[in-house]
């Protein structure tokens, strides 16, 4: 006899289950211990009873019914019902009926039953259960005690190639190669003997049916007890981590060889360490070859390529004999080898496996072989900035396995690391005539008119130090007649510095066309600050000035409608503001960290600027310079900016007169916006409710509105965009809807609701009933776009006042 010990989780276990027998009228006449618990009557009170009576309160009669008519017709049933406790509160049961026979007493019925929650609960269970068996992507091994296998999940059946039903009975390694099988066979009597789970082990391992491919597996294993502390076995959960070690190996190997490449701006030194890092992480044999030109610090030309010098080599194991090509010395590739034609059409070459005859073939590349051993061969050019500079050619002698296309990747990118580094050698006398070039084409020529602000300002560059530096401004409208004002420096000088500013100038370009709030900006800016640092590390650029690792920058968003305007800095001076009454101050805002800092946030602060008032933004050339207190700059700016002139191009040229040198040594950008706020009449907000007369209503508002407003042809299409916008808020949000049109230098009309779903422009099918407003909302605006906000979003459009929009 084998006694098994029950599960406290199971609750239908003999001490845990009410236990009641019924007979076929429904009459009790069986009452368990567990019964009387669970529902507090006596076996006196309930046995010869019927059950309906005694047990089920009139309101659930009908479901109980039903449930026992279903009974009845299959012979048992299984589910949840509510039953009356003794003191009259209902109590919910999970019941599992059967149907019993006594010879000629007729059907009884014998019902098991559990609180509600317990029962499912343990379903819950099962159902996770089952799922690691036939659903989870990780493998999942019973072992029993005398380490045969009980069964696998469809996981293992996927990793392995074998049916799942084949592993029952196996012994525990039974698949695996001799070596890998012992370990494994170790493994699981190490748990089952001491009872210590193994956490997240990697282990190497090859099957007798590939025993050419090597897999890694993450293997957790655990002791299996019953609640008497039997030992069941060992369960093991297997995950196939291949192609992520392997990954993990190439960038690990990427990495350290990465810091090693580019160390210097020389040419040959940087070709040979990249024949070095190639041996024998990657190949047993390398050779880099460059071009005269580039040998020579010369412009390589697309032409046909001519002849190169073999600057780098490096190999292990036996060298092929007669005279090497020894460093510094030229090779001619003949035109139907591999090398040949990378140089021609920079493409890489890839032959894993080289044919038997490839050293006699004619063409072939066997004179500049390092070893005729090799079987297997990779050919990548040298290219930076779409010029071919020279080729690294990679063989295999030693190692048995070929090369692969991973292997060819990794390569590649080595050797695009080592053509930057070569390329930057031999670019470092055109580096400051660039950067000057570059910054003139980045910057700004002039700022877009618009009625939210008027604006002045100045940029001045450095007239000395080593190359241009990374200040920069912008003005750009947004929708709802809003603009932003954006004022920044890049830490650095040169063409990193210029090329930098750049993408900074681009990407807040871009994120204020997505009308994030500032401070979201200002994370998205660190965000890509910090990655063209890492780009910079991680191919051993050294430019010429100082490396680019950070920028700091000031934005700000006014709206003209409400006179309010929100502002965000990353370790930016703050603006200044001067009220039309002529009283200056600095606004009070949260400093945050400078961009590239990354992981530490941003503040933005609303504040209210009356009609006339003046915000200055400008960097840190302005007040001063580096050795001069910036404390002390601040004070004479805000002195400056106390005695605003009539015109603001007047006030914007006095402060530069009061506070610049005539020979700056750091770039000045100063920014002066004088607030507009448009008038009350130009503007109307509605608020719609969430209904579907509310279409007709938004049309019937925008019309009155316009006919008021003298725009009396832009009603019909005005009309339609309100309506669509309108009737997908009562669609899709489920809230109220705001409407409100604005009147400026052209027609907005904004519909705004609590939704933050992003509505998608589409071409609605022919057979579709829908899907076509956003469509036809686009093709009647000039511009249209979505904005975010805490409390939800706003989706506007634009019209131009006059004439027919495109």
């Amino acid at each position: 006899m084998t006694e098994l010990s029950e599960s406290h989780d199971d609750p239908f276990a003999l001490h845990l289950a009410a236990l009641v027998v019924l007979d076929d009228r429904g009459t009790v006449v069986g009452w368990s211990r567990r019964a009387q618990e669970l529902l507090g009557h006596p076996d006196t009170a309930v046995i010869g009873r019927p059950a309906f009576e005694v047990l089920v309160d009139p309101r659930d009669l009908p479901a109980v019914t039903e449930a026992a008519a279903k009974c009845r017709r299959a012979g048992g049933w299984f589910g949840v019902l509510t039953l009356r406790h003794r003191d009259g509160r209902l109590v919910e049961l999970g019941l599992r009926a059967h149907e019993l026979s006594r010879g000629d007493r007729g059907p009884e019925w014998f019902l098991a039953g559990a609180l509600a929650s317990d029962v499912l609960e343990w379903q819950r269970d099962r159902a996770v259960l089952d799922g690691l068996y036939r659903q989870c992507p990780i493998g999942l091994v019973i072992h029993g005690p005398d380490q045969r296998i009980l069964r696998v999940n469809r996981a293992i059946e996927r990793f392995s190639g074998v049916p799942a039903a084949d592993f029952r009975g196996l012994s525990t390694g039974r698949l695996l190669l001799a070596d890998d099988a012992r370990k494994a066979v170790d493994r699981v009597r190490q748990v089952m003997q001491t009872g210590r789970p193994l956490v997240y082990s990697e282990q190497f391992v090859r099957l007798e049916q590939d025993p050419a491919r090597e897999r890694v597996a993450l293997v957790s294993s655990f002791r299996m007890e019953d609640p008497s502390g039997r030992v069941l076995g060992v369960a093991e959960m297997i995950e196939d981590i291949t192609d992520r070690h392997r990954a993990q190996r190439r960038l690990a190997l990427l990495d350290q060889l990465g810091s090693r490449i580019g160390t210097t701006l020389d040419v040959a030194e940087t070709a040979r360490e990249l024949a070095e890092v190639m041996v024998p992480h990657l190949a047993d044999h390398a050779s880099v070859d460059l071009l005269q030109a580039v040998t020579r610090g010369e412009e390589p030309t697309r032409a046909v390529a001519g002849p190169v010098v073999r600057l780098g080599t490096s190999g292990v194991g036996a060298q092929r004999p007669g005279p090497p090509h020894p460093e510094g010395e030229r090779v001619e590739f003949g035109p139907d080898t591999p090398q040949a034609g990378c140089l021609a059409e920079g493409r890489p070459v890839l032959e894993p496996v080289l044919p038997p005859d490839w050293v006699s073939a004619a063409g072939r590349q066997g004179a500049q072989a390092p070893d005729l051993s090799a079987h297997s061969l990779i050919v990548v050019p040298l290219a930076a900035r779409g010029l071919v500079l020279g080729v690294m050619t990679l063989w295999r002698s030693r190692r048995p396995d070929a090369f692969e296309t991973d292997d060819l990747t990794l390569a590649q990118e080595l050797a695009s690391r080592a053509a930057v580094a070569i390329d930057n050698a031999r670019r470092f006398t055109q580096q400051q005539q660039t950067a000057f070039t570059l910054q003139s084409s980045l910057l700004p020529r002039a700022v877009p008119d618009q009625s939210a602000v008027e604006v002045a300002l100045r940029y001045l560059p450095a007239s000395a130090g080593p190359g241009l530096g990374g200040d920069w401004f912008d003005v750009i409208p947004l929708s709802g007649a809003r603009v932003a004002l954006v004022v920044g420096d890049v830490v650095g000088r040169g063409i990193h510095a210029a090329a930098t500013m750049g993408r900074l100038r681009t990407a807040v370009h871009t994120l204020a066309s997505l009308d994030l709030e500032p401070d979201e900006v200002l994370s998205r800016l660190d965000d890509l600050v910090n990655l063209l640092a890492a780009e910079q590390e991680a191919v051993g650029e050294r430019p010429l000035g100082e490396q680019v690792v950070g920028a700091t920058c000031l934005y700000a968003v006014y709206d003209p409608v409400s006179g309010r305007c929100s502002v965000a800095r990353a370790g930016h001076p703050p603006p200044v503001v001067t009220a039309p009454d002529g009283q200056v101050a600095l606004l009070d805002l949260p400093a945050g960290p400078p961009l590239g800092l990354g992981g530490l946030p941003f503040e933005a602060r609303d504040i209210e600027l009356a009609e006339g008032s003046l915000l200055c933004l400008y960097t840190n050339g302005i007040i001063g310079e580096r050795h001069i207190d910036a404390d002390a700059g601040l004070t004479k700016l805000c002195a400056a900016l106390a005695r605003p002139a009539g015109a603001l191009e007047r006030t914007c040229q006095a402060v530069v007169d009061a506070l610049v040198p005539s020979r700056p040594s750091d770039d000045v950008v100063l920014l002066i916006a004088r607030t507009r706020v448009l008038p009350p009449d130009n503007v109307a907000s509605w608020r719609l409710p969430p209904e579907p007369a509310s279409a007709g209503r938004a049309r019937a508002l925008a019309s009155a509105k316009l006919s008021e407003w003298g725009l009396e042809h832009l009603a019909f299409t005005t009309e339609l965009i309100a309506s669509e916008l309108v009737t997908n808020v009562y669609r899709y949000a489920g809230g109220p809807a705001t409407l409100r049109l604005i009147r400026e230098q052209c027609l907005v009309c904004e519909v705004s609701d609590t939704s933050h779903t992003s509505p998608h422009l589409r071409r609605a099918r022919t057979t579709d009933e829908g899907g076509r407003g956003l469509f036809l909302v686009a093709q009647m605006t000039e511009r249209w776009g979505t904005r975010y906000t805490r409390e939800g979003k706003t989706v506007w459009t634009e019209q131009p006042l006059t004439g027919t929009p495109v």
